[in-house]
This record gives structure tokens, C-alpha cells and sequence, in this order.
């Protein structure tokens, strides 16, 4: 699977281009590096805090960036590769030269505010992702210049995907679905469970290499979580030295990163026959997983997927172990837009993409939680397919 193409530059180009209209605005401003990746397909490889980026997409003119001298060489592998959507580039030093000076950090403003007067910006109403910071300073050297913040107009640009980004999307989750099985052939009781990760993204490398070579791929997250500290969505903070233990209920999280798109997948798992209670907890957040996939359907409200999986705990009076939102939007981040699932009432949208992930946590018992990554649709697209029944999910 390539990187993202000109088709996924167009439609995202599209959109910037009908909210700048929308808008009224002469162009837009990206210095988060979220943004920035959106508008030029570049996963950066600085802090802006400490080396402040910029990509310019004008109404009507080519796009540019400012980026730091340490994204030379990797904005040139970029390039040559053909993965950029940025060919006009500006670079600053970190330090002073005696040949080929360049800005430096401090003069970022006064450079950012050049490109801008010479691109015929200097009196533009331009939407911006921040406020504050050096891009205020530039800003402020261009008083004719109107900066607008427009950071929940741009995120919703990022809701719904482009079919291409939804094509990588499905070959991400069928590598995190090959990974589960590995996890089942794996569980045994004795093992550390840092080891047991650490062996499984060791085994994600490799596959991934095969399926995705010479692509750029990124381990977010994988992690283990085993017995009563499960009872924490994310752990007790005392993974050292954790064991699986023979009766103890697992939660399993796989989230990769590949060429700028991510998914998640997570699984709750037995080792050793589960009790009673154990069943009855873990075919509840089961049945809440499906009742919310039902609902992830083009029309409803967002906030449906939510309440459809909220019904099923609370009828089996399960409320009070509920500690989060059932899911969230998934994308060029993990936790993308939109976040507020549950209580965001709009109609859904085909070919957004969410995570549908509601969790019942029992103190002293452990935590019970599927998580899948769903695209929306007049029928919901489960992407993660990793089997997900009692039976599977035992491992004896």
C-alpha cells in the first residue's frame, strides 16, 4: 500500500479550499504538527515548542512551509520518494553559520512574516490552528493582516475520510488482527506481561515489514494489562514485574501508525477458565461492543453509538462500572475528532471512522473492554475483525 496520493491532496485541498470561501478567508495557517501532517502529508519530527513550524495554503496561490534545519534530509527523502504535497520550502538555522546563513530560531517571526508579505498576504484574513506563540509575533509585524482562530471549523475537516485513507485503514487492522492471533498462541500463565509485549512487537515489526516495506510505520501503543490493576483503563502504573496469572481476565491494546493513519484494536482475554462472574461481565461489555457497532450507522446521531452500548450495560446493572465515553474518532490520531461522542447529537456521516470501545472496570476484579475500529456507513464497517467470543478469548 502506497502513501497517501494526489487524490487524498485533493479532497483534503477541496475542503480547505470551500471553508476558506465558507469563511471568507484568503488562506490558512497550520502550526500544530497534526495540521501541518494534514496539509502537506509530512509526519514531522520536531516540537513545535521549541522549533515552531508553518505550512501557508492560500486561497489562490501555491502552498508553502517553514520548517527547522533538522528537517532538511527528511523533508528530501519526502520529496524524493514523492509523498509531499509541499514543493515551496523555507528553512531556519539552529545556529549561526559563516556561508549560506539562514534565519535562526529567534527570527522565525520576521521570516514567517516575509513569506507571507511576499506571497500577497500581508493584509489577508487568514484562519490559524493557535494562538499566541511565534506565529502572534509574526502576525504582529503584519498589522494589516486579520488572524482568525478557526481550530473547530479546520477539525472538522478531518472527520470524514477519503476512500483511499480508508483503504490503508482496513490493511492496518488486518495487521493488527494478524497480531491478536499471535497474542492467543502466546498467553500462558507465568509470563511477565512487558515480555509478552515486548515479543508481540517484535513479531508486529517483522510482519509489518513484509506487508508495508519501506513505508513509514510506528508502534503508538501495545500493551498488556492482567488481573485486578485491568480494573484501571490504563493500568496501576506497576507493569514491571506484572505476571499473567491462570484465572485472571487480559486486555490487549494494538495501536499502529502506518504512513500517517491509525488504528486500534483491542481485545479482553482469559487465561484459564473464567468464573461466573467473570463471564457474565465480559458478555456484557461483548454485547455493549455490538450494540454500539449497530448504531454506528450514516444519519443517527453521534451520540448513538454511545447510548446504544450505555442501554446494554445499564440493563444488566452494570452502571456504576462504566468509566468512559464508549469511543472516539479515529484518523491521523488515535483520540481524533470528533472526542465527544457521547454527548455530540449531529447526524454521523458516511465514511467517518470511529473506535467502539465501551469498558466495564470492577474493582478488585478487573477490567472488560472490545475495541473496534469502525467505518460509518449505511451498514457499519467493522475493520478490526479479530475474533471476540468467550470461546476464542479463553485460553486454557
Amino acid at each position: 500500500m502506497a502513501y497517501l496520493g494526489n487524490n487524498v491532496r485533493e479532497y483534503r485541498y477541496k475542503l480547505l479550499n470551500e471553508l476558506m470561501d465558507r469563511e471568507n478567508l484568503d488562506a490558512v495557517a497550520f502550526a500544530s504538527t497534526e495540521f501541518f501532517q494534514f496539509a502537506t502529508n509530512f509526519q514531522t519530527d520536531v516540537t513545535t515548542w521549541e522549533r515552531p513550524i508553518l505550512c501557508v495554503v492560500p486561497r489562490n496561490g501555491a502552498p508553502f512551509v517553514v520548517l527547522n534545519e533538522l528537517s532538511t534530509n527528511n523533508w528530501r527523502y519526502a520529496h524524493e520518494d514523492g509523498r509531499l504535497w509541499v514543493s515551496d520550502t523555507s528553512f531556519y538555522a539552529e545556529h549561526p553559520v559563516l556561508s549560506n546563513r539562514m534565519h535562526l530560531v529567534h527570527e522565525w517571526p520576521e521570516m514567517v512574516a516575509e513569506k507571507l508579505r511576499s506571497a500577497g498576504l500581508g493584509r489577508a484574513r487568514i484562519g490559524t490552528d493557535v494562538g499566541g506563540g511565534p506565529l502572534q509575533k509574526a502576525f504582529a509585524l503584519l498589522p494589516e493582516a486579520r488572524p482568525l482562530m478557526k481550530t473547530q471549523e479546520f477539525r472538522a475537516l478531518r472527520w470524514v475520510k477519503h476512500p483511499e485513507e480508508i483503504a490503508l485503514m482496513r490493511e492496518i487492522a488486518s495487521l493488527t488482527d494478524w497480531l491478536q492471533d499471535r497474542y492467543r498462541e502466546s498467553i500462558r500463565p507465568g509470563r511477565l506481561l512487558m515480555e509478552l509485549d515486548m515479543m508481540m512487537g517484535a513479531e508486529l515489526a517483522q510482519e509489518a515489514a513484509r506487508r508495508f516495506p519501506a513505508q513509514d510505520v510506528a508502534l503508538l501503543d501495545l500493551w498488556s494489562i492482567s488481573g485486578p490493576p485491568s480494573a484501571a483503563p490504563h493500568g496501576d502504573g506497576k507493569r514491571s514485574g506484572a505476571i499473567l496469572e491462570k484465572g485472571h481476565v487480559m486486555i490487549n491494546l494494538i495501536i499502529p501508525r502506518i504512513n500517517g493513519v491509525v488504528v486500534e484494536n483491542e481485545r479482553t482475554w482469559f487465561c484459564g477458565k473464567p468464573d461466573t462472574r467473570q463471564e457474565r461481565f465480559f458478555e456484557v461489555a461483548l454485547a455493549a461492543n455490538e450494540a454500539g457497532i449497530e448504531a454506528a450507522v450514516a444519519g443517527r446521531p453521534v451520540s448513538g453509538i454511545d447510548a446504544a452500548a450505555q442501554a446494554i450495560i445499564e440493563k444488566a446493572g452494570f452502571g456504576n462500572y462504566i468509566m468512559h465515553r464508549t469511543g472516539h474518532g479515529m484518523g491521523l490520531l488515535c483520540h481524533e475528532y470528533p472526542g465527544d461522542m457521547a454527548f455530540n447529537h449531529r447526524a454521523l456521516l458516511e465514511n467517518e471512522v470511529y473506535s467502539v470501545e465501551p469498558g466495564l472496570y470492577v474493582y478488585g476484579l478487573g477490567g472488560f473492554r472490545q475495541d473496534d475500529t469502525v467505518v460509518i456507513g449505511e451498514k457499519p464497517e467493522v475493520l478490526t475483525r479479530a475474533s471476540k467470543d468467550l470461546r476464542s478469548q479463553t485460553v486454557l
